[in-house]
């Protein structure tokens, strides 16, 4: 999930875990038309552009229901954890619509919080790419609309690059030489900068391998983190933070707020950042002086699988205006104000289309929008990845590797024996 209330990331550099709440609201049984709708949404920043475009699509939506009103409530992203949960154990509490994080839905489903979703008679619905809507979903069942999606491609200092008579890396084994050879040649700077803590970087580098964090057996969960493939997807990424490219003291605490922050610096010549960072770049020292690819694979001309971000949309299950709530939802989340907010806010739209159109209008967002197109992917879909992720297993896991604390088999061997006692919880 992207926040960007916590970091200029998903800042989903690093996504805030929220323990799953073990009882929540049955349905109403009601359906009012008219009346006051409560809709919770994300606080920002900078709102304000974000609260000009939520504030037409309600102008829209009353002018259209005749007797209702759209309240609209601006939670804080670090004390969602408890609101969520105090609204799941008192529906009166409750808002009606929500946004939140797409890594926290399957604590937020196992409560009992969010209705299943019935987007078949929504046209629009056709056009939303597959592999985000699937971060929607729980149990192949769909809980929310993807409101808008973030993926992390490479950032590179184009004027490095011309002074040393480099190209970008082709496959992610050229990354670690590239990014060696420019810390050699410019020891003022990082080659590249990454972070034990960066998970959301870290992860291109396994799923690229062929591996992957976990397995899923019917509702049953099972660490992989330790497979041959897995392994070779750390040690790729965590021969990154070496003294010879990102020392482990200034590099082994970071995650992705932090590794941008050094190239926004100008203290690193290459960094994994996201869409969403772009307006922080440009506020920089190396504002005018950059350029990003797409992630690159395991094979020359491959996209690197990146994380898929983002928040979704959802109608809370013990709402009374179920029908006002699913119309809300589908209109806030629609093409056209998808569209506003991605001029408002940056956020890069989750229908195919519209993302052809922005991309279209502004090539920034090639290497994302291609990103996209090459398939993502998604942590366990799991209550038990909220603990996994509170534990911060993967992140110390590459923190005790590139500190020599523990060599990569026996560091994603206890990962993995831990992550199974969460599993198993």
């Amino acid at each position: 999930m992207r926040l960007k209330t916590l970091v200029t990331v998903l800042g989903v550099g690093a996504v805030v875990a929220c323990a799953p709440v073990q009882s929540g609201p049955t349905s109403s049984g009601t359906d009012e038309k008219t009346g006051q709708l409560r809709v919770w949404l994300f606080d920002e920043v900078n709102r304000g552009p974000k609260e000009a475009v939520v504030k037409e699509a309600i102008s829209e939506f009353q002018g259209k229901h005749s007797g209702v009103t759209v309240d609209v409530q601006y939670i804080q992203v670090s004390s969602r954890a408890e609101r969520f949960k105090a609204a799941f154990s008192d529906p009166k509490s409750a808002p009606d619509v929500a946004e939140f994080g797409n890594t926290d839905l399957a604590g937020y489903v196992s409560a009992g919080g969010f209705s299943e979703l019935d987007l078949s008679s929504w046209s629009e619905s056709k056009d939303l790419v597959p592999t985000i809507l699937d971060t929607a979903k729980v149990d192949g069942k769909t809980y929310g609309v993807p409101w808008f999606v973030g993926v992390r491609a490479l950032y590179y200092r184009t004027d490095v690059f011309t002074e040393l008579g480099l190209k970008p890396p082709a496959t992610l084994d050229e990354i670690a030489p590239l990014a060696r050879q420019i810390r050699q040649r410019k020891p003022d700077m990082l080659g590249i900068s990454a972070g034990g803590k960066y998970l959301f970087a870290a992860l291109p580098f396994i799923w690229a391998q062929g591996g992957d964090i976990a397995k899923q057996d019917g509702v049953k969960f099972t660490a992989t983190v330790d497979s041959a493939e897995a392994k070779a997807g750390v040690a790729k990424y965590t021969e990154l933070i070496k003294d010879d490219i990102c020392p482990p003291a200034t590099c082994a605490g970071n995650g992705g707020d932090a590794s941008v922050e050094q190239f926004r610096a100008g203290k690193a010549a290459m960094t994994i950042g996201g869409d969403f960072n772009r307006k922080s770049v440009d506020a920089s020292s190396a504002a005018g002086k950059y350029a990003v690819v797409p992630l690159p694979g395991k094979t020359s001309g491959s996209i690197a699988p990146a994380f898929a971000g983002g928040n979704l949309l959802g109608v809370m299950k013990g709402t009374q205006r179920k029908t006002l709530a699913n119309e809300f939802t589908r209109l806030l989340a629609s093409k056209k104000y998808q569209q506003k907010m991605y001029t408002a806010m940056g956020n890069l739209p989750t229908f195919s289309d519209v993302q052809k159109q922005v991309s279209d209008s502004d090539k920034f967002l090639e290497p994302f929008t291609k990103t996209l197109q090459s398939g993502t992917k998604f942590v366990p879909v799991t209550p038990a990845w909220a603990k996994i992720e509170a534990q911060a297993v993967v992140p110390t896991m590459l923190q005790e590797v590139v500190t020599g604390a523990k060599n990569v088999d026996t560091a994603t061997a206890d990962a993995a024996k831990t992550m199974n006692a969460a599993f198993a919880s």
